[in-house]
């Protein structure tokens, strides 16, 4: 039986993942530093509080970078990395499902519900919280207070897995259980 009344979990870094290999080599081919670059919170912000669009994003990322044929290459590429999701984490949250809410909490983009459909994941959650369609981003306690009024349940009993320290930290601040999710052991420590 888990101990909580509903799973909160993230999405990127935990059900899902991209290559970041091959964003590391297209980073190194081009000599451009895409990472930093598209990481910049100027830039990633406003697609992530939905002020912008997942495709202006990847514009101001070539308007940083010079804006020249080779560089938009390069962004394109970089934009395009492939992402999937980790089976064994799926199937222990689909498990989890089965006794107690699954909500999503997930800085995202416009495109979320795009790639929830392409990785097969739309209806997987009870809900999805994204940071583009509420106007806010972890660790805000905002969203967070979101996703417990959509879960149905107290914070206190809601266990909050992610990949980011903070914004787990941010979880626990508000009296949930926080899982720092390094690898599936984590996770299957708290729902095996």
């Amino acid at each position: 039986m888990i101990p909580y009344d509903a799973v909160l979990s993230d999405l990127d870094g935990v059900l899902r993942h991209f290559d970041h290999a091959a964003q590391a080599e297209i980073e190194a081919r081009y000599g451009l530093p895409l990472i930093r670059t598209a990481f910049d919170p100027e830039l990633i912000m406003p697609p992530t509080l939905g002020q912008a669009t997942e495709a202006q994003w990847v514009e101001s990322i070539a308007v940083a970078l010079g804006g020249d044929e080779r560089v938009r290459r390069a962004v394109a590429e970089f934009a395009e990395v492939r992402f999937w999701v980790d089976e064994e984490v799926k199937a222990l949250l689909a498990r989890a499902r089965q006794h107690v809410p699954l909500i999503l909490v997930t800085n995202a983009m416009d495109t979320l519900e795009c790639h929830l459909d392409l990785l097969g994941l739309t209806g997987f959650a009870d809900a999805v919280i994204s940071s583009a369609r509420v106007g806010v981003a972890k660790p805000d306690p905002r969203i967070y207070e979101i996703a417990v009024e959509r879960a149905g349940v107290a914070a206190e009993r809601c266990l909050f897995v992610d990949d980011r320290l903070p914004n787990v930290e941010a979880a626990r601040a508000l009296g949930m259980t926080g899982v720092h999710y390094r690898t599936f052991d984590d996770l299957a420590a708290v729902l095996g």
